[in-house]
């Protein structure tokens, strides 16, 4: 009996998903997603339909940078990503670390008062499961109040202070610290792990022995879940094998 060949994950570690970015307008008549920060990832979007923009905060300030089809724009750890909808904008999302942002490598530019309360904070970011109306309206609450907090970081920086920005870092990083060993361990099973297999790899072929060839093979993946309420929109999420599968 062969035994079934195992999983192979995307290049690199790497996660993926689609969006369509939330039409619902915000306090400053500005409709779109929820602005949040990455603590160890970069995010990288390819317009795949539609226009719109993605607003960042940044050592480099506040950036409004046009997004329509085939634009490509990323952000490193840190950077407050908040994604407008200007049409029908839809995007490819690929992720750094894969396996990280679903366990917490994200954090939500909530007021001060909930940042600092790990209990306050969760009741806010979680939402109910499904995708019926309940849902909807937590994800629509949800942002609200990352932007509502956003607003303040960026007029902040808009005027010359980068202080409330570094101190919401500051916030973020306390926020998720507890969960960095059971990250370290995602990453040594994903990213860490496809970079030493490369190495494995170019030192078998220096060798000049590529048996690992024979392991050569293709994988297709369609949606597992369709329309979910992601950070940024509506989300299509794959089942794509990744750390310890």
């Amino acid at each position: 009996m062969v035994s079934p060949a195992p999983p192979v994950p995307l290049p690199g570690g790497i996660g993926l998903s689609r969006l369509a970015a939330y039409d619902w307008e915000s306090a400053d008549g500005v409709c779109g997603g929820s602005p949040h920060l990455h603590l160890v990832c970069t995010e990288a979007y390819v317009v795949t339909g539609g226009r719109g923009a993605v607003q960042t905060l940044s050592p480099d300030g506040y950036r409004d940078i046009a997004l329509e089809p085939g634009s490509l724009a990323w952000f490193t750890p840190g950077t407050v990503h908040r994604m407008v909808q200007g049409g029908d904008l839809r995007v490819t999302v690929l992720m750094q670390n894969g396996g990280l942002p679903e366990a917490g490598d994200a954090v939500f530019t909530f007021p001060p008062e909930i940042l600092a309360d790990p209990e306050r904070y969760a009741a806010a970011a979680t939402l109910p499961p499904g995708a019926g109306a309940d849902t909807a309206e937590a994800a629509r609450r949800r942002r609200d109040l990352a932007v509502e907090g956003y607003l303040v970081l960026r007029e902040a920086m808009v005027a010359g202070d980068d202080g409330p920005y570094r101190a919401f870092q500051d916030a973020a990083a306390r926020l998720v610290r507890d969960k960095v060993p059971a990250w370290r361990e995602l990453w040594r099973a994903g990213a860490l792990a496809a970079a030493e297999r490369t190495g494995a790899q170019l030192d078998a072929l220096a060798g000049g022995e590529p048996a690992y060839l024979s392991e050569a093979t293709a994988r297709q993946a369609s949606p597992t879940r369709r329309g979910g309420f992601g950070m940024c929109g509506r989300r299509d999420e794959y089942a794509l094998p990744g750390p310890g599968m």
